[in-house]
């Protein structure tokens, strides 16, 4: 018996205001379509972070990857469009995003730090092509050194991740050149979460009060970027499963990358 033709169909976007509006914007700023397997790719992405309940608490996301165009990559998923320092198309990889090739390119997230409850935030990257060159590596940071900081990246200590969260002191965690989702997520005072390689790690340090500067991706703000790393996704917010985000941006990077 022939397979009934509706059943090989694209599926249509969900009528879902998040995922239409977040569509059509990419497409307006492409000046073109999208794919449709890419569509549903952003589709599956945001309708399971709200099944997760992790949708609320990102408020500031860039979907990296995906859109046809660097103009269309820094449509912003939620919260405000990050304002681009010297990226130029070529940066750009529609599978496995952003690269600033260790120069002077960044994004200011226009997100401040402290917009986020002291003890409840994170901060999280999709890397798609690690940190090298056995100097720091940030992926992202707001505050630097300074009292109530968040950041993480590549230490220039092989081998290691640093991270620091609501605090000024950095943590080395045993990494070796990690992809995927890296992240810090913190829910309570006395300690926070370092996500890489699949797995959380417990940071024990009591948070500060947070600083007022903006998250930046690539870079910290005032200083040249160092990284070479290739980011697809960012997102900034309260408190939040890694894990369970984690899940979600796997599944949409490697949808992406299968849709192209």
């Amino acid at each position: 018996m022939p397979m009934d033709p509706r059943l090989l169909r694209p599926r249509a976007p969900s009528g879902d205001s998040d995922v239409l509006n977040y569509i059509a914007a990419v497409e307006a700023a492409d000046a073109q379509p999208l794919e449709q397997a890419v569509k549903n790719a952003y589709r599956d992405f945001i309708l399971g972070c709200k099944t997760d309940g992790i949708w609320d608490a990102i408020k500031a996301s860039c979907i990296l990857a995906g859109a046809r165009t660097l103009a269309g990559a820094l449509v912003p998923l939620k919260g405000a469009a990050p304002t681009n320092n010297n990226f130029v198309s070529g940066d750009y990889n529609r599978e496995t995003g952003l690269s600033p090739d260790a120069s002077n390119k960044y994004l200011d997230s226009n997100r401040a730090n402290d917009a986020d409850p002291q003890d409840s935030n994170h901060n999280a990257a999709w890397v798609s092509v690690a940190h090298s060159g056995g100097s720091t590596g940030i992926y992202m940071d707001g505050g630097g050194t300074g009292s109530g900081a968040n950041n993480f990246g590549e230490s220039a200590i092989a081998g290691n991740l640093f991270s620091r969260n609501r605090t000024s002191s950095s943590t080395l965690t045993a990494a070796t050149l990690p992809t995927g989702l890296v992240g810090i997520n913190r829910s309570i005072s006395t300690e926070y979460i370092l996500r890489a390689d699949g797995s959380n790690n417990t940071i024990s340090e009591a948070s500060q009060t947070p600083s007022s500067s903006d998250v930046f991706i690539y870079a910290r703000e005032g200083t040249p970027t160092v990284t070479n790393a290739r980011i697809a996704f960012y997102s900034i917010g309260e408190s939040l499963d890694l894990a369970l985000l984690d899940t979600r941006v796997t599944a949409l990077i490697t949808a992406i990358g299968n849709a192209i």
